[in-house]
């Protein structure tokens, strides 16, 4: 079986970490396939939102394969098959596969099935909405390994939450349960195991409520102004409000509202 499984319906696309065996432990493989599919992902406009998930219960991701990538990553030894070797060929498709830039402004939805640690919680950092296990546990783990979090965690983290709480996690570099998770304002929603797809799956379908590029310039605005000075930040604001401004989809919106009835989303400049 592939490390990545994928799936796209009704403008959603679910991207499923594959390795359960392997606590959905970061490979060469599933990084390579992971870097081309949010490259693909940013291309097609039917995708609306995307849902990442993993196999089974135990792990969302327990983070980069101490087998295999991080060696490859550290060159530590030489590549072993097709896979390890694309990957070594460009080892930064590791940031391509955690969205460790920002370039990919489609909503990303995490439901974290399981434990996610080290990787996986970077990886978790990355996304917009994110859905919790009630069992589940998250932690940066890296520097107990000699390792430093450069999965983005290190930049995202003190723009989520506070930097007490920032610090606690990079620093103690232990487990916090998914309770302690939505009190720090990590996540969105702690449900029962059962329940972390169906909810993901219920707040992805609403977010396909609103109009697609609308959907894009909104989450690129306020990810670019982060950290800006208010003239630089409001100056983002608008180029994407200019943007969006172009597209039938913002003359169709407010039509629909005024003739009561549900607006026809095309996601295409106005002619």
């Amino acid at each position: 079986m592939p490390h990545i499984l994928t799936e796209t319906h009704d403008g959603i696309a679910i991207v499923t970490l594959n390795r359960p065996d392997k606590r959905n432990a970061l490979s060469p493989e599933m990084v390579v396939r992971l870097a081309e599919f949010w490259q693909a992902a940013a291309d097609d406009d039917s995708i609306r939102v995307v849902i990442v998930t993993g196999t089974g219960t135990q792990a969302f991701c327990a983070g980069g394969d101490l087998g295999s990538l991080i060696p490859l990553m550290m060159r530590a030894r030489e590549p072993q098959d097709e896979w390890e070797a694309r990957f070594a060929a460009d080892r930064k498709q590791l940031h391509a596969a955690l969205l460790r830039h920002a370039k990919f402004f489609k909503p990303v939805i995490a439901a974290i099935n399981g434990h996610a640690h080290a990787g996986g919680a970077e990886f978790v950092l990355a996304t917009d909405l994110r859905v919790m296990a009630s069992d589940a546990t998250l932690a940066v783990t890296e520097v107990r390994r000699g390792l430093i979090a450069s999965g983005g965690s290190l930049v995202r983290i003190a723009r989520q939450v506070s930097w007490a709480h920032a610090m606690e996690l990079m620093l103690l570099a232990e487990p916090i349960g998914a309770e302690r998770a939505l009190a720090m304002g990590l996540v969105n929603r702690v449900v029962p195991p059962e329940q972390v797809m169906a909810t993901a799956l219920d707040l992805a379908r609403r977010m396909c409520l609103g109009a697609p590029v609308a959907l894009e310039k909104t989450k690129e605005a306020m990810v670019c102004s982060s950290g800006l000075p208010f003239d630089e930040a409001f100056a983002v604001e608008t180029r994407c409000t200019k943007e969006n401004a172009m597209m039938d989809d913002a003359r169709e919106g407010p039509r629909a509202f005024m003739e009561k009835r549900p607006p026809a989303f095309r996601g295409r400049a106005a002619k």
